[in-house]
C-alpha cells in the first residue's frame, strides 16, 4: 500500500447547498448554543461551517490514500478561516483538495483544504487534518495545514475566562442529524465498543462547537460577526453525560488561546481564536 501523491492537489467538483433558517436553528440547538442571532437561525454557529462542505471533505482521500486504510482514519485537526458567518438564504458552493501528507511512525497526517464560497466571494476556507493510524507513508509530500500550538508561556497569567459546559446524554442523538453526520460510533453504543471506545462518544466538532459559543460569549460580547479564525486540535473523546471545562488565556493583538478538560483529561488542545470587528 502506498499513498499516491500525484492525487495532490485535485480540486473536486464544486458542490451546491442551500443555507435554511430551519437547518441553522436544528445545529444551535445542537450544540446547546446560547446565542440569540444562532438560536434564532439569523446567522450560522461558526462550526455549522463544516455541514455544506461536508459531502467534500473525503472526497480528496480517495486520491491519495488507499481505501484499506479509511477504516484507521481520525479526525485530528480542524482550522477554519471566517471570511464572514454563514447566513439563512445563502446559496454555497463547496470544493476540495487534499494538499499534503507526512509519515511518522505512529501513523500518517494528511491534510484537506476546503473553500466555501457564495457569489464567487469567499465564506470560509477550512484545513482538516487527519490522521492514518498505525501506517506510515514513509515519506513527506505537498503542504500541511497552518500551525496552531499553543505557547505553553501563557500559562505564567491567569485564564481571561473560565467556562463549564455538559454535554447532554441525547446530544449525539441530535447533533448527529443537525450536522449531516450518521457515524454509528456516535449513535451505536455495540458499534463504539467494537471500536474499542468505552461507548458512544460526542462528535469531536461538537466539541468544538461548544469552545466556539464559549470564545464568543467570554471573549467577543457574543458578537457573531467577529470571529475570524477557530483552530483545534482534537485530544482525546468526549462522552455524553460528561462536563467541559474551557480556558482562554489572552494572547495579545486579539488573539485568545484555549483549551478543554474533562476533569484532569485534556480533550481540546492547541486552541486558537482570532478576533476582529465586525
Amino acid at each position: 500500500m502506498k499513498f499516491d501523491a500525484t492525487g495532490l492537489d485535485k480540486w473536486t467538483e464544486p458542490v451546491t447547498f442551500d443555507v435554511t433558517r430551519e437547518r441553522l436553528v436544528e445545529y444551535a440547538l445542537a450544540a446547546n448554543d446560547p446565542i440569540p442571532a444562532h438560536r434564532a437561525g439569523d446567522v450560522a454557529s461558526p462550526v455549522f461551517a463544516i455541514v455544506p462542505v461536508f459531502q467534500s471533505l473525503l472526497e480528496p482521500a480517495l486520491e491519495v490514500v488507499p481505501t484499506s486504510l479509511f477504516g484507521k482514519v481520525l479526525h485530528g485537526e480542524q482550522d477554519f478561516r471566517f471570511h464572514r458567518p454563514i447566513r439563512s438564504g445563502d446559496s454555497l458552493v463547496s470544493r476540495a483538495k487534499m494538499t499534503g501528507f507526512e509519515g511518522l511512525p505512529k501513523g500518517t497526517r494528511a491534510t484537506v483544504y476546503l473553500e466555501c464560497t457564495s457569489g464567487g466571494e469567499l465564506v470560509n476556507e477550512q484545513y482538516v487534518t487527519f490522521f492514518v493510524r498505525g501506517f506510515d507513508a514513509g515519506e513527506k509530500q505537498g503542504v500541511l495545514g497552518p500551525g496552531h500550538r499553543f505557547d505553553d508561556a501563557l500559562r505564567a497569567s491567569s485564564p481571561v475566562a473560565k467556562v463549564s459546559q455538559h454535554v447532554d446524554d441525547d446530544q449525539t442523538f441530535r447533533y448527529g442529524p443537525a450536522a449531516g453526520d450518521p457515524m454509528p460510533i456516535h449513535l451505536d453504543e455495540d458499534v463504539a465498543r467494537a471500536a474499542g471506545l468505552p461507548g458512544i462518544i460526542a462528535h469531536g466538532l461538537c466539541t468544538m462547537a461548544f469552545t466556539s459559543w464559549a470564545l464568543l460569549t467570554e471573549v467577543a460580547g457574543s458578537d457573531v460577526d467577529s470571529l475570524r479564525r477557530l483552530a483545534v486540535r482534537f485530544a482525546s473523546p468526549v462522552l455524553p453525560g460528561q462536563d467541559l471545562s474551557t480556558s482562554i488565556w489572552d494572547a495579545g493583538s486579539g488573539t485568545f488561546a484555549f483549551e478543554t478538560t474533562v476533569g484532569d483529561k485534556v480533550v481540546v488542545k492547541d486552541g486558537l481564536a482570532e478576533i476582529g470587528d465586525s
